[in-house]
């Protein structure tokens, strides 16, 4: 297939492709910027009890235009919407359970993922202005699984899965899944293991804008 063929997803598509793969009954905390778009697409009739670090357990989907509530927001300053039975709490408590493993999975952002599973999320230098670093290292250590999502490439075209961050690491060996606008993959003992890929996309042309080796696990990998 040619790669003026390719359909890659959106990053609606990324949240919804993410959120069917969360299973039901987890406690999931959604970083900041694109991963929060999941809690808009979590399955209809599926418990998943999202968490956010700034003190709210329970959160819902994005509020109707016109219907925000100033002091309800994520820890990105977005509004949300609060679920029946959710709560608001001290943000030490709400650190409390991050750090003490009561989070069953955190979706972040990535500057860079490496194959081996260390995470770059952060820098700060005076000549850029990415963020400084956040509560994203809690939550790379504490939650009990990480998953990232984001691009596949930075905007002029750099591979973002990479053998070695050139970041300064937020963690090691943290991430276990990548979802990016073509491809989900893996993070295994022997690297980067594709699950499935965007409309369109080749293994061939994925590998050339990933900087790290790729194993095929369509066929062998479970859900």
């Amino acid at each position: 297939m040619e790669e003026t063929s390719m359909e890659p997803w959106s990053r609606t598509q990324m949240a919804a492709r993410a959120a069917k793969d969360i299973p039901d009954g987890w406690y999931c905390n959604l970083g900041i910027g694109m991963p929060t778009l999941i809690a808009d697409h979590i399955p209809e009739g599926r418990e998943v009890v999202l968490h956010s670090e700034n003190g709210i357990l329970g959160m819902g989907p994005a509020p109707e235009k016109g219907r925000e509530d100033a002091w309800l927001i994520n820890a990105g300053k977005a509004p949300v919407t609060l679920h029946p039975g959710g709560s608001y709490f001290h943000h030490a408590d709400s650190f409390a359970m991050i750090r003490g493993g009561h989070i069953d999975l955190c979706v972040l952002g990535a500057f860079e993922v490496a194959e081996n599973g260390d995470i770059a999320n952060w820098a700060t230098s005076e000549n850029d202005t990415a963020p400084a670093v956040g509560g994203a290292m809690d939550l790379a250590a504490g939650a009990k699984r990480v998953w990232v999502m984001m691009e596949h490439t930075t905007k002029d075209g750099r591979p973002k899965l990479v053998e070695r961050c050139g970041y300064p690491l937020t963690a090691m060996r943290a991430v276990s899944r990548v979802y990016t606008n073509l491809a989900v993959l893996d993070v295994t003992e022997a690297g980067f293991a594709v699950r499935d890929l965007a409309p369109g996309v080749t293994l061939d042309h994925l590998r050339t804008v990933t900087a790290a080796p790729l194993q095929d696990a369509r066929e062998t990998a479970g859900a």
